[in-house]
């Protein structure tokens, strides 16, 4: 059994997600552990080198994180051949160039999503990927939650029956800054630097309903700025040009029909940020980010509409929850252990760049739908 070393560029290392997602909860616990274990007895270790704009944030970050390498000098970090993947995380847009600087110096390639901000893009960027020898993959964490990885397996054991619909609801008030500083940081708000709910949040939906009822065929949707003031990190006021709520409605396989509501401009009366239902003709299941319940059509109440006096049901102790039957990793460091494998050892990659593709056609058919105010088609895409 040997040790094998990956080194890791990773740019944007000091945006929250890259710091808290990719390095304390991902890479830094595989490394304490001594390694990621590979099929044939090795392990590999992941050995990140910092990469940002900073050169302050990124030498506190490293000493804080016990981290020996950092750089504010990317070219000098590519060119560096004992380092053959780059991770991208920083937000601001730009995420094709740095990945064909990446594939020119001859790297893997990992992106956080969005990976583009047009299917051609990533169409391209797969293109030139696959024709350089590359492995890719973009980020896809969701799917690895406790709670979705419960819905799957409820889904694969077919308890449901035959299923009817599926509906997936998200967000939560985000303010705009005025008088109580706003949870989420300007850029979300402007079209210049890859702002949008669309954007940010419906490629995660196209892959989680890809993976959990398959792949939506047609959709209508609807978007709106509900708060279209807002005040930035400095205080100034600004106008949010892209949408902060969008209402879809799609056609999913086996005639299947979805809804999908994400907002952050909505207060939470349910029972997590984000609460994925599938409604079956032998039973439903509600999941969250971390528990999934069920109700069987055995245990289905008839329950009637009381005109004169409160409702005397208590409709959530009908469910039974679904129990943790295998112990769950970070969902972020499940989907880095699923690449590295890939990496290592051409295990399966379940997270392509055609992924991605996936993920912008989505996009795109919203804005499309919006604009023209109406259903639009979308057919698969190759890979």
């Amino acid at each position: 059994m040997a040790t094998r070393r990956i080194g890791i560029i990773m740019h944007g290392a000091t945006s929250r997600i890259g710091t808290t997602q990719h390095l304390i909860n991902s890479l830094l616990p595989i490394r304490a552990e001594g390694g990621l274990p590979l099929a044939n007895g090795d392990r590999l270790l992941p050995d990140p080198i910092l990469v940002g704009r900073t050169p302050d944030k990124l030498e506190a970050l490293a000493h804080r994180l016990g981290v020996t390498r950092w750089t504010t000098d990317l070219d000098a970090a590519l060119a560096n051949p004992e380092d053959e993947l780059f991770f991208e995380c920083a937000f601001g847009g730009g995420r094709p160039e740095l990945a064909r600087r990446a594939l020119a110096a001859g790297k893997h390639i990992y992106l956080e999503k969005p990976v583009a901000e047009t299917l051609a893009e990533v169409v391209a960027l797969r293109a030139e990927a696959e024709a350089a020898g590359a492995k890719h993959a973009v980020m896809q964490d969701k799917i690895h939650l406790p709670g979705l990885a419960k819905l799957k397996t409820v889904l694969n054991l077919g308890s449901l029956g035959r299923l009817l619909s599926m509906k997936l609801e998200f967000g939560w008030w985000v303010f705009d800054g005025e008088h109580i500083p706003a949870q989420r940081t300007s850029w979300n708000y402007r079209k210049a630097t890859g702002g949008g709910l669309v954007l940010d949040m419906f490629p995660h939906w196209r892959y989680v309903i890809d993976h959990l009822f398959g792949a939506p065929t047609a959709l209508t949707c609807h978007m709106r700025t509900a708060q279209p003031r807002r005040w930035d990190e400095q205080h100034r006021p600004y106008d949010v040009d892209v949408e902060d709520e969008a209402r879809a409605i799609l056609e999913c396989p086996g005639g299947v029909v979805g809804e999908i509501f994400s907002s952050w401009a909505t207060r939470i009366r349910r029972d997590d940020m984000l609460v994925v239902t599938a409604e079956g003709t032998q039973g439903s299941a509600v999941a969250t980010l971390q528990q999934c319940w069920t109700q069987s059509l055995a245990n289905t109440p008839k329950p009637v509409f009381p005109v004169q006096a409160p409702q005397a049901m208590d409709f959530r102790s009908q469910w039974a929850e679904v129990p943790d039957m295998v112990p769950f990793k970070n969902s972020y460091r499940q989907a880095w252990e699923l690449y590295l494998r890939h990496i290592a050892e051409d295990a399966p990659n379940t997270a392509s760049l055609a992924q991605a593709a996936r993920g912008l056609q989505l996009i795109e058919a919203c804005h499309e739908s919006h604009n023209a105010r109406r259903w639009v088609n979308l057919p698969a895409l190759e890979g």
